[in-house]
């Protein structure tokens, strides 16, 4: 599997994106659904902001995490205590397990970094039964991301070589409204819905905004890392003053949007 993720590190990734993951992790779980004694697959597991949150909500029988990041996995077993989870490397379009293994496959925040995305939905399609679920949430990149469009227009205005990066930054698979829902349509799930997801996203100060991104982790901070020291030295300054907005620095809350979409498995799946 290829993966066009920038994981520098996954301390890098706690401290900019992982925490928000965690903030997502319980309404996802709710859209999702969740019931006691089921067996469930975790499908891009990162650094556990879902898994552990999956035996917090519901008395599940198993929990099977999968991720293609070592140091991610590596992390995430670190933190780990409940000996119903398992933690392994594996490949989304390929899954290490046998047909209809479990109740429900969930991926939170993982199908947008997949090139071949609809492969990997597919494959979570079959390894969960006949009337289980298949459950994806991504972030709704060009129309719910505010921090992320403020990076990309402050971007742009000092660099306009980066237009192209924008672009394709904003169209990466199954972050377009109702994509999810056709492509779980047209692999036969049977009751099918996409919805919208909102969390607040908050900063004590721009400082705390600015420093996940000079760690160089994730698509954003791969930019700026990439930058000359004049470009990027630019580029805080007009970030600074989109965050500040002619305020004193300080705390700041920014909505943050997810699509999720979720489906039941029927008693035969489609073939891609």
């Amino acid at each position: 599997m290829s993966t066009t993720f920038h994981n520098r590190s996954a301390e890098a990734y706690d401290q900019g994106m992982g925490r928000w993951s965690q903030r997502l992790a319980a309404p996802f779980i709710a859209f999702a659904g969740l019931a006691d004694g089921e067996r469930i697959i975790d499908v891009g597991c990162g650094t556990g902001s879902l898994t552990f949150a999956l035996p917090q909500a519901a008395n599940v029988a198993q929990v099977a995490a999968i991720d293609y990041s070592e140091n991610f996995v590596e992390v995430a077993r670190s933190k780990n205590s409940d000996p119903r989870i398992t933690i392994e490397r594996a490949d989304a379009c390929a899954l290490p397990f046998a047909d209809a293994s479990f109740d429900r496959a969930v991926s939170l925040l993982v199908l947008q970094f997949i090139p071949d995305s609809e492969r990997a939905v597919a494959e979570m399609c079959r390894v969960v039964r006949p009337g289980g679920t298949v459950a994806a949430a991504v972030w709704d990149t060009s129309g719910g991301m505010t921090v992320q469009q403020m990076f990309w227009d402050a971007a742009v205005a000092v660099d306009p070589t980066l237009a192209t990066a924008r672009g394709e930054f904003y169209i990466r698979p199954m972050t377009q409204p109702n994509e999810m829902e056709t492509l779980w349509t047209q692999l036969g799930l049977n009751d099918v819905k996409e919805s919208k997801l909102a969390i607040q996203v908050e900063y004590e100060c721009f400082d705390a905004y600015w420093a996940p991104l000079c760690a160089g982790h994730s698509t954003l901070g791969k930019v700026v890392i990439g930058l000359s020291e004049n470009l990027r030295n630019r580029l805080k300054q007009a970030l600074r003053e989109a965050y500040e907005g002619s305020q004193p620095d300080g705390s700041r809350s920014f909505t943050a949007v997810a699509l999720a979409c979720r489906g039941v498995v029927p008693p035969t799946i489609k073939q891609l």
